[in-house]
């Protein structure tokens, strides 16, 4: 589908949204409008493809994006993504970037085992491991990482690991993240990106955002990315008010603990 275009667009960036019917149920297709309409502002034609179980993945995608579901959804896209396998992690290799949310995060990593003991394989792109279990891990979220201050909302019981060398995208200031233990959430390798943040994630975070549009432009053509001047003031007073709460709740829930023993 081709969406309103700028009249002279400085390149075509083709952008494919993988299972947006069984893996977008939770705000998640929003990724999807920022990344396009933010193209379109900075000057760039967009191609949006809605990729379904059963169709042929384009092997020319500049960027794709891939959202969160439930166990059943994750099941339902299973063999589709064990027959683009091998396409995925061809253009990962080759710098492709890629924004995996929630359940498509953790379908990009080695497996996810679900909480009554069904493995589902994942495709290895991303060194990390998920186990489903009783614990929800739910509510608003800060992090740290190389695009400054990242917020969002998780909603998820899987509980991911990192592999010993596998980078984190961020650190958390507050919420749980990959499993509420290490301080890690999401994973990053090259230009793919997973994260637990719904909300969805880019609105808020328009650096992260163009980050990814950079990326892809950057392979497309040969003078790079050259962006306009976008009004992101909204966007930047939501993330830094909701950031700035997270930290002062934090601060007295340590506050308060240490005033207990």
């Amino acid at each position: 589908m081709r969406l309103q275009d700028p009249q002279k667009p400085k390149a075509r960036i083709t952008l494919v949204h993988l299972y947006p019917r069984e893996m977008s149920i939770y705000g998640d297709l929003g990724n999807t409008h920022v990344l396009a309409t933010r193209l379109r502002r900075h000057g760039y034609g967009v191609d949006l493809v809605d990729h379904h179980p059963g169709q042929k993945l384009p092997a020319g995608a500049h960027l794709v994006v891939g959202g969160g579901g439930q166990d059943s959804g994750q099941a339902r896209v299973e063999a589709d993504l064990e027959d683009n396998g091998p396409l995925l992690a061809a253009l990962a290799r080759d710098g492709v970037p890629m924004l995996m949310i929630c359940g498509m995060y953790q379908l990009f990593g080695h497996d996810f085992t679900t909480v009554d003991g069904r493995r589902l394989p994942g495709l290895g792109i991303l060194d990390v491991t998920t186990r489903g279990n009783t614990k929800r891990m739910v509510g608003p979220v800060a992090l740290q990482t190389p695009f400054g201050d990242v917020v969002g909302y998780e909603n998820h019981s899987g509980s991911t690991v990192l592999g010993p060398d596998q980078e984190p995208f961020g650190q958390v200031v507050a919420g749980f993240g990959n499993n509420g233990d290490d301080g890690t959430e999401g994973a990053v390798k090259g230009h793919v990106y997973g994260t637990y943040l719904h909300g969805p994630a880019l609105p808020a975070n328009p650096a992260f955002a163009d980050a990814l549009i950079k990326a892809a432009v950057d392979r497309v053509v040969s003078r790079g990315f050259e962006p306009e001047e976008l009004d992101d003031t909204f966007a930047d007073q939501a993330r830094k008010r909701q950031v700035a709460r997270l930290t002062a709740v934090r601060r007295r829930g340590l506050r308060e603990r240490l005033l207990r023993r």
